[in-house]
């Protein structure tokens, strides 16, 4: 039985009880909110020693971390250290993005070692691993995304809204398609004349996700790569899509997210929420991003904090992070947890915007430390305690100011204490 079918069978898991207890909700609303779509509760029954967790709406929202190997970078201890890093920094799940070096090595050591939702985009195996593109048979798609259930992964990302019929609305596009799984799918559509096996054959892909509890993560393969692409008809074209197969994977007891853009002007960032509402009933809208200018190469994690922040008041659900190296290169260690920390910012700026119960405490503490001048408990509660503790020991400051303002310091002075 699913997370889905016992929601709907008024049945409180495990996993839900979990959630619930880090929410600090009760377990009805978690069970409630898997029926109703609205919530997943990503959960493959062979992911030992997970710590489940929600996401959707009701509940905080939450941040993913990508990491993965690249051809030109293979090392399965640095993806480790990401991983690692990734969590300590506050990533809610994480993504395994490889598509370089021994792939199911690489997967099963990070899943391994990963308390949190672990995540994969199937495609990316096969064609990694192809001959050639004429050898990779529609069956792939469908044998790949089982192989990786069997392995424990909590939720995939599938581009099943890709279909032949998208392909006219793509002409005018600047940048084409920038989804690798998107792109890929397309080149495999082209060459074989064929319809989207994810598409065609979504049945079938329902039911691998029903085996394992695979939550489905439907991709935005089409998704807008620039501003001057948002919100065009391909991207519109594969969200109704989108919503259709929502529907049929929840008649079907499967758990599912939608994804979203992308790089998206503020303008257009509230309008595509209300869409992926529409036409998706309210899944948990999952959003790269969204990037809110296409200029902020080697600052794209506050470009996508920005966008994150905006997307999730208006009903984002999930971040993706983006890395200062997005766009340039792979991201080390130390980007990861740049990037992490912006799209946290963001997340829990949403959070305090929408009202959620608990979420403005930890800034009254902070501010209540400010005022004190107590510099250890604003550190501690910094969203990034060690690069704050950093930044203070190298101010070398006095014990009650810090070299800002020094003697100067405007409570300092609002307390009368000036000399």
């Amino acid at each position: 039985m699913t997370q889905r079918q016992a929601a709907l069978a008024g049945k409180v898991t495990r996993a839900m009880q979990q959630a619930a207890r880090a929410e600090g909700l009760k377990p009805e609303i978690i069970r409630a909110g898997v029926g109703q779509g609205t919530l997943v509760v990503p959960a493959n029954k062979l992911h030992r020693h997970l710590k489940p967790i929600a996401i959707g709406r009701g509940v905080k929202v939450k941040v993913n971390a990508n990491i993965g190997t690249s051809p030109h970078d293979i090392s399965l201890e640095k993806e480790l250290a990401k991983q690692a890093a990734a969590l300590e920094a506050g990533a809610d799940t994480i993504m395994d993005l490889s598509t370089g070096g021994p792939l199911d090595l690489i997967r099963t050591n990070l899943l391994g070692d990963c308390p949190a939702p672990f995540g994969t985009v199937p495609i990316y195996q096969v064609m990694t691993e192809a001959r050639s593109l004429e050898a990779v048979k529609a069956d792939a798609f469908l044998d790949i995304v089982r192989h990786q259930g069997e392995q424990g992964v909590d939720f995939v990302t599938v581009h099943c809204g890709v279909t032949r019929a998208a392909l006219p609305l793509l002409k005018k596009r600047v940048t084409g398609v920038v989804s690798r799984g998107g792109a890929f799918t397309i080149a495999w559509m082209r060459r074989h004349r064929k319809e989207n096996p994810l598409f065609e054959y979504y049945d079938r892909l329902l039911d691998i996700a029903r085996e394992f509890d695979l939550t489905l993560s439907l991709g935005d393969g089409l998704r807008p790569g620039c501003l001057a692409d948002a919100t065009d008809r391909a991207q519109r074209h594969e969200l109704k899509i989108l919503g259709e197969l929502t529907h049929r994977a929840w008649a079907a007891g499967v758990q599912v997210m939608v994804e979203g853009p992308g790089h998206l002007p503020l303008t257009h960032i509230r309008r595509n929420m209300l869409l992926q509402q529409k036409y998706c009933r309210n899944a948990p809208f999952y959003v790269l991003g969204p990037l809110v200018t296409d200029v902020a190469s080697g600052y794209d994690h506050i470009a996508g904090a920005i966008g994150g922040a905006l997307a999730a008041v208006h009903g984002a659900s999930f971040l993706c992070y983006v890395t200062p190296a997005e766009h340039l290169k792979l991201p080390e260690v130390e980007d990861v947890v740049d990037g992490v920390i912006a799209s946290k910012i963001a997340a829990h700026a949403a959070d305090i915007a929408l009202g959620f119960p608990g979420a403005a405490d930890w800034d009254l503490k902070m501010s209540q430390a400010r005022r004190a001048l107590d510099w250890e408990t604003q550190i501690k509660l910094s969203v990034n305690p060690r690069k704050a503790r950093r930044f203070r020991e190298l101010s070398q400051a006095t014990a009650d100011q810090c070299t800002m303002c020094g003697r100067f310091c405007a409570m300092k002075v609002f307390d009368e204490k000036f000399e």
